[in-house]
């Protein structure tokens, strides 16, 4: 995907991380977004080593600043790490980071001694992986139903499944929604820009435990605002985020996450390293988001699910097109995607329901720019509306009414599909531990389906619908 094919989205999400320099790696690709100017280490003796070699190299380099190198964070933290910046991070554009690179590559010759990874980027992780987003939310009419439909079961407080949800945080009448009555947490902290604009991914989190709600009658749901800033967060701060949700409510049975970042490793973030530790000795099961480039590289971190310490730990969740026989053209995958389900098209609850709410609205890229291109993202100007169009190409934002229901696509809905799925199995089995119950019941589903010519294990709630696939747009 080439960079200027989300310049307006790149900008956005900048302003949303509170101006934090970025840059699009690795190098000259748009692989990966991360923070310019800055490298992430262990804390510790690895912070040391990585800040004296790098402050050597620079120093022999005539070209290189090295007075920028220097501890930019606390040694000690719960999440392992520290920030040490190695450039500035105003310098430059957005392309790339020398410094960062530069500081990458002064430690190779260390990492292979040590026989391990020292030091990385501190990444982007995201809904909308490289900040562009697969879809935008549409409004449905109540008449038309949620898809998947609401399957048949009560609520007993004794015995729901605990299901977390680390996302945007909940809208602010979430509560009138029936379906959400046994849903809980945090609300997102702004759902309007100052001119009355939908901000990016808000109501994403209330979608997500809408769907757990519509699967998995019999769950307790906490949604946590951990992603409030248009469902991103740095990786120095994300394992912080992921431990301080836990922290809140205990570790729950099912934690269902829809971001993510590719990183260009087979081994991982570094910046969740001590959550993911901990994770494996809990008895909770992480269900993660493929993630949305159309690419087989790891997405981190659902591709935990393919390390063999981690592979009883994390199932990762790829999407499935609107008639669920192939593999949606945005979602992730290969090997390390463990299993796919429904994630185009499904209708779930983005507003309360007490009554309907007016929004300016970016219209939806998906009918106009998603189906039937090869891309990895949306972003291909000028075919955009709104604000994902380039200057002059974009019709002006609709005031739009949300009366409840609204169609979405992405991993990030396909993932609790899953997670419902697995606590539905867990009540109606009795089943006390999550990743016995993953294996019993993906060991008894004999759905496949097909992606990118292979054959891969696929769930399809009992309540979803299959929509029409449409033939591909015409491309200009």
């Amino acid at each position: 995907m080439a960079p200027q094919r989300f310049h307006e989205q790149f900008e956005q999400i900048q302003r949303s991380m509170r101006d934090v320099p970025l840059a699009m790696g690795p190098d000259d690709s748009a692989e990966f977004i991360y923070e310019k100017g800055y490298v992430l280490v262990r804390d510790g003796e690895d912070a040391r080593v990585v800040e004296d070699t790098v402050r050597a190299h620079f120093t022999a380099e005539p070209d290189l600043v090295q007075h920028h190198v220097r501890r930019a964070s606390p040694q000690t933290n719960r999440s392992g790490i520290t920030r040490i910046q190695v450039g500035d991070p105003g310098e430059g554009d957005r392309a790339g980071d020398r410094p960062v690179a530069h500081a990458l590559r002064a430690l190779r010759e260390s990492e292979g001694r040590a026989g391990r990874r020292l030091v990385s980027r501190n990444h982007l992780v995201s809904i909308a992986v490289n900040s562009c987003p697969g879809d935008e939310p549409a409004p449905v009419a109540l008449a038309d139903g949620l898809n998947p439909a609401q399957a048949e079961g009560t609520y007993d407080a004794e015995s729901a499944i605990g299901v977390l949800v680390v996302d945007t945080g909940l809208m602010r009448d979430f509560r009138s929604s029936p379906l959400l009555a046994h849903t809980d947490g945090d609300a997102q902290i702004k759902e309007c820009d100052d001119d009355g604009v939908l901000q990016q991914y808000v109501g994403h989190g209330t979608f997500i435990a809408g769907l757990v709600a519509a699967v998995a009658p019999n769950t307790g749901i906490t949604v946590r605002n951990s992603l409030n800033d248009a469902g991103a967060i740095l990786e120095s701060e994300f394992g912080e985020k992921l431990f301080e949700a836990v922290d809140a409510g205990g570790w729950p049975d099912i934690l269902s996450l829809s971001a993510g970042t590719s990183n260009g490793r087979t081994d991982g973030l570094l910046g969740i390293e001590a959550f993911m530790r901990e994770l494996r000795d809990q008895r909770t099961l992480l269900v993660a988001a493929a993630g949305n480039n159309g690419s087989a590289t790891p997405f981190w971190p659902a591709a935990y699910a393919d390390l063999p310490d981690y592979q009883d730990v994390v199932l990762s969740v790829g999407a499935l097109r609107g008639d669920g026989e192939f593999g949606a053209c945005f979602s992730n995958h290969g090997p390390w995607v463990k299993v796919y389900a429904p994630g185009e098209r499904l209708t779930g609850v983005l507003t309360g329901f007490d009554a309907p709410m007016p929004y300016i609205y970016q219209h939806s890229t998906y009918d106009t720019c998603r189906y039937g291109f090869g891309y990895a993202c949306t972003c291909v100007s000028p075919r955009h509306t709104g604000v994902l169009s380039e200057q002059g190409g974009s019709t002006k934002p609709d005031q739009v009414m949300f009366e409840g229901l609204a169609h979405w696509s992405g991993t990030s809905f396909a993932t609790p599909l899953v997670a419902g799925l697995i606590a539905s199995h867990m009540s109606a089995q009795q089943e006390s531990d999550p990743r016995v119950a993953r294996y019993k019941m993906l060991a008894a589903n004999s759905g496949y389906a097909e992606v990118r010519g292979a054959h891969v294990a696929a769930l399809r709630p009992g309540t979803w619908r299959p929509v029409p696939v449409l033939p591909p747009a015409p491309r200009s």
